[in-house]
C-alpha cells in the first residue's frame, strides 16, 4: 500500500493500524517556529478519542499523542514532524469469530482482494482508529493557521443522523459542544438520544451527515483547472473512511435551484465584494470567495453489527456472520474532529501554495 499520504507542501503521511501496537503521522512542509506542544495537539484528539459516552465505542484508548521530532523547545524547527499515539486496548480476540468471514458493508473484503492479506483484527489501515493521526495532524495544521490567519475559524458539527436532520432555525453555535453528538440542535440532540439508544441496544447502527465550515479564509485559494479548493477539499473528506459522499455549498441541491436562484448576488462593502447568499460555499471555479467555506459529508453506517448478516468466507463458501468487539452505533459523531483536521490540513496546504505563487492577492476590487 503505497498511498498513504496528502498534501502538497504541506504534506502529511499516516500510518500503523488500529490493532498495532501504534500509528500516527508524519508531518513534511510545516513552516518553522510554529508554537506547539503536545497539550495543544491533545486538545484536538480528545474530541474525538473512543469511550467517552455509551454513543461511542467503549475501546478505552487515551490517544495520548507524542512529539517524535520536528519540534525543538515549543517551536517547530522546519524539518518532518513525528507524531506517535500508541494503541493501548486492543482485543484483537473479539475478532477471532470473523477470521475468514467478511464483514459486509466492510472494507475487509476488498482489501483481501487486492493484498490477499487479511488484518482481521479490527480492520488494519480501514479501521475509523486511523484517523486519530489525522486529526494529530490537524492540530498541527491548525496551530500553524492561527499564526498566518489568526481570524480563521474551523467548526465542524453534526447535521442529521439517520432520517434525523436538525432544524436550522435552531441553530446555536453554543450547543455543539453541550452534547455528545456536536449538534447545534438541542432539540434534535435530545431527540437523537433516544433514538441512537434503541439502535445501540438492538446492535444496529446508523449512518449521519457532518457539516464542516470555515470563516476567515481569505479570497484567492485555489488554482484552476486541476488544483481547485473545492477539489482537494472533496478528496480530503472522501478519505475519511466511511465517507460515501461530500458536496460543497449547495451541492446536490444546487440542482433543483434556478440560474436566478443559484447565483450570489454580489454588492461593494466597505472592505471588498460582499455577497448575499452563499449557494457557492465560498469557492467559485475553485478559488475561494472569501466568504464562509462550507463542506458537508455524508458517514454510511458502522458495518461491524450485531445483526446476523449473509457473507462468504475466504474459500468462497456462504455463511452468516455477526460481528462481536466493541463499535460505534453511529461513527459519524467522531467523524466531527476528523472533518475539521482535514478542512484545516487543505486550507493550510492551500495557504503555503498561494503564498509561494502569488504572495499577496494581484487583482484589487475597488
Amino acid at each position: 500500500m503505497s498511498i498513504n499520504s496528502f498534501g502538497h507542501l504541506f504534506r502529511v503521511t499516516t500510518w500503523g493500524e488500529s490493532h498495532g501496537p501504534a500509528l500516527g503521522a508524519t508531518v513534511d512542509g510545516c513552516p518553522p517556529g510554529v508554537e506547539i506542544t503536545e497539550a495543544m495537539l491533545q486538545h484536538w484528539l480528545d474530541k474525538r478519542k473512543p469511550g467517552q459516552n455509551k454513543y461511542t465505542t467503549q475501546r478505552r484508548e487515551p490517544d495520548q499523542v507524542e512529539i517524535l521530532s520536528g519540534v525543538f523547545e515549543g517551536q517547530t524547527t522546519g524539518t518532518p514532524v513525528q507524531l506517535m499515539i500508541r494503541n493501548t486496548d486492543q482485543r484483537s480476540k473479539d475478532y477471532s469469530e470473523i477470521v475468514d468471514k467478511f464483514r459486509p458493508g466492510h472494507a475487509d473484503i476488498t482489501y483481501y482482494q487486492k493484498y490477499g492479506i487479511r488484518d482481521y483484527r479490527g480492520g488494519g489501515r480501514s479501521s475509523a482508529r486511523e484517523t486519530a493521526a489525522r486529526v494529530a495532524a490537524g492540530g498541527l495544521a491548525r496551530a500553524v493557521l492561527a499564526q498566518i490567519v489568526p481570524d480563521l475559524v474551523i467548526t465542524g458539527y453534526m447535521v442529521q443522523m439517520g432520517p434525523h436532520q436538525i432544524d436550522r432555525d435552531r441553530f446555536d453555535a453554543a450547543q455543539i459542544a453541550q452534547n455528545p453528538f456536536w449538534t447545534p440542535d438541542a432539540q434534535a440532540a435530545e431527540k437523537w438520544v433516544g433514538y441512537l439508544d434503541n439502535l445501540r441496544k438492538s446492535g444496529n447502527s446508523v449512518g449521519a451527515v457532518i457539516e464542516v465550515t470555515a470563516k476567515g479564509a481569505p479570497a484567492g485559494l485555489g488554482a484552476p483547472v486541476y488544483g481547485k479548493l473545492d477539489t482537494d477539499i472533496a478528496a480530503a473528506m472522501m478519505s475519511i473512511n466511511a465517507v460515501k459522499g461530500v458536496e460543497i455549498g449547495a451541492g446536490m441541491g444546487a440542482a433543483t435551484l434556478t440560474g436566478e436562484d443559484n447565483a450570489d448576488e454580489i454588492a461593494m462593502g466597505p472592505d471588498g465584494p460582499v455577497y448575499n447568499s452563499n449557494h457557492a460555499g465560498g469557492i467559485l471555479g475553485g478559488i475561494s470567495t472569501g466568504q464562509e467555506i462550507v463542506c458537508r459529508f455524508a458517514v454510511k453506517p458502522t458495518s461491524s453489527i450485531l445483526k446476523p448478516r449473509a457473507t462468504i468466507t475466504k474459500s468462497g463458501e456462504t455463511t452468516e456472520i455477526v460481528t462481536k468487539g466493541r463499535h460505534d452505533p453511529c461513527v459519524g459523531i467522531r467523524a466531527v474532529p476528523v472533518g475539521e483536521a482535514m478542512m484545516a490540513c487543505v486550507l493550510l496546504d492551500h495557504l503555503l501554495l498561494h503564498r509561494g505563487q502569488i504572495g499577496e492577492n494581484r487583482g484589487h476590487i475597488g
